[in-house]
């Protein structure tokens, strides 16, 4: 797969990435779907890991490197697609930093659980100290110590695991696709070339 091939096919899988951690952020700020329960969320909901780390800063790399791999990029020239190349993977090193990001937010939001209320009608993370070596996410009966939301538990866990799980793969894809642009910047698309001649037949034709 030639490195503009490459670089579009990254862009496009990391832009649902994106819009997903989004998505899932938004969705922590409205507790169990109902938003009476807003103005009692955690810190790590209000970090927006997803939103800005694994959101807008990873739009960032994806847009350049569909740019850069874009039909569009073959015709401006070899220099202006080593630039578009060159660009992505600058975007692509924020991306990283990005990902980095939401993905403490998304470890520390799993780790100290949401905030809820409890038996004794106060607003508490119940499972901070509730066991120093074993987490409440492997002891499913703990979870009823939380009244209020409804579901918030899962609620919490399912969507800070899908903001965790997406911020390691798009670490994982800005990486490749700095390493798939730096070939681009020093060897150019390979796509060009074989357009060029196809285009010369043509014409001759």
């Amino acid at each position: 797969m030639c490195t503009g091939k490459c670089s579009r096919f990254i862009g496009l899988v990391l832009i649902p990435m994106a819009l997903t951690c989004i998505i899932a952020n938004v969705l922590l700020i409205f507790p169990n779907a109902d938003g009476q329960w807003t103005k009692h969320i955690t810190t790590e909901v209000w970090l927006m890991g997803g939103i800005a780390g694994g959101g807008v800063f990873m739009l960032c790399p994806g847009l350049s490197a569909v740019r850069a791999g874009g039909k569009g990029c073959c015709g401006t020239g070899c220099c202006g697609n080593r630039c578009r190349m060159l660009r992505s993977v600058l975007c692509s090193v924020v991306g990283i930093l990005g990902a980095f990001y939401c993905f403490m937010v998304s470890l520390f939001g799993l780790i100290d659980g949401p905030l809820c209320e409890t038996a004794n009608d106060k607003w508490e993370k119940p499972f901070v100290d509730l066991r120093k070596n074993e987490s409440y996410l492997f002891h499913k009966e703990d979870w009823s110590k939380c009244l209020r939301p409804p579901n918030i538990v899962l609620w919490n866990i399912v969507l800070f695991s899908i903001m965790l799980g997406m911020s390691i793969l798009e670490a994982v894809f800005c990486a490749f696709q700095i390493i798939n642009g730096c070939i681009g910047v020093f060897c150019g698309d390979c796509r060009k070339e074989g357009k060029s001649k196809s285009k010369d037949n043509d014409e001759g034709l």
